[in-house]
Order: structure tokens, then sequence, then C-alpha cells
């Protein structure tokens, strides 16, 4: 069975939960394409990382979700949203017991591994195809939903799916997950 990203729920809220992830590290391509299109074009060379296109030649396990964020700039952090862009970021979760550290080097200069930190995130999961209208939609009402709730969207949403391309689009399980903080954790920060 394939492991899924670690994290530890926070809350079930009106058509969204609210999830604390943990530290990861994720392997991750920067694609030229549109929405529909971006997973597929960064798949092969996710893919050939973790079955050892690698400096040790080793195999890391597959895990979900795949991840895919539309890239703002080139020092956003990353990880597909909405917008005119046709760049995007797609990435694997790496197992959790992979670390920054021991995660081999990839061969594949296209190929980057980085660490992402722990976040709070309002996730709304769905199932259907994996079109980016179906997507927008959905990241609209979650927008919706944590403004109601009094949360501060941070960062740019993601698109998780977690499913092969073969599964029947009915069946398949994605999400969209936006980072968030509370008004009252931003006004203690200043």
């Amino acid at each position: 069975m394939t492991e899924q990203q670690a994290y530890e729920m926070v809350g079930q809220r009106s058509g969204y939960e609210l999830r604390e992830y943990p530290t990861c590290v994720v392997a991750e391509v920067d694609v030229q394409g549109d929405f529909e299109q971006a997973g597929s074009i960064a798949f092969r060379p996710l893919l050939n990382y973790i079955q050892g296109n690698n400096s040790s030649r080793q195999s890391v396990a597959m895990t979900a979700p795949v991840v895919q964020q539309q890239s703002i700039d080139m020092t956003a952090p990353v990880i597909q949203s909405t917008g005119d862009s046709q760049q995007h970021t797609v990435a694997f979760v790496l197992p959790r017991s992979v670390t920054l550290t021991t995660a081999p080097i990839p061969s594949d200069p296209r190929v980057h591994v980085r660490e992402m930190p722990g976040r709070l995130t309002a996730v709304a999961r769905y199932s259907g195809r994996w079109s980016q209208s179906s997507y927008e939609r959905h990241v609209a009402e979650l927008r919706e939903a944590i403004a109601a709730d009094g949360l501060v969207a941070v960062g740019e949403p993601r698109f998780a799916r977690f499913d092969p391309p073969f599964k029947p689009w009915f069946l398949r399980r994605n999400e969209v997950h936006i980072d968030v903080e509370s008004p009252t954790a931003r006004a203690s920060d200043q």
C-alpha cells in the first residue's frame, strides 16, 4: 500500500478539514504547460528519480499525493493554482523516513529536492476529473469557507491527487490545499 503524507487532523469545519502537516521532504520539477498537462509532463522525471535515477542509484518508495502548484516567481515556496501562468511545480512527497540529508541527489538537473516546513492547511476533498475548472471551483469554495471562519490564506493553493490516471474519474480522490493562519496569530507576530 502506498504511504500517504502524514498530518494531524486539527478540526473538521463546514466543507473542509484543518490539518497540521509536519516538515517533509519533496522532490519537485518545474514544468511549462497548462494545468491539465503539468502533472503528466513532470511525472516521468519524478518517477525516474524515485526509481533510482539519482547519485546513489537508490529507489525511494512512492507516496501520495502528487502535489501541483502554479509557480508565481522563482523565490516563492512552491509545490497548481488558478491564473494565466503556464509555469507549474509538481512534487512527490518523499516518505517520512527520508530527510534532506538522506535524500538521494537527483541525477536529472530538472529534479530538485527540498524541505517543506510544517504548516497549518485547510483541505477540501473531492472526486472527479483532473480539470482546471473543477480545481478552480473547489479553490473558490475553500477560500470562501476559510474566510467565513476567520482564517487567513497564506501562499498559493495546491492541487493534490492521490490516484493513478487509469482509475475511473468518479472514484478519484483529489484535494485542494490552502495554507492558513488565524488573524490573531498574524497580529501577535507584529
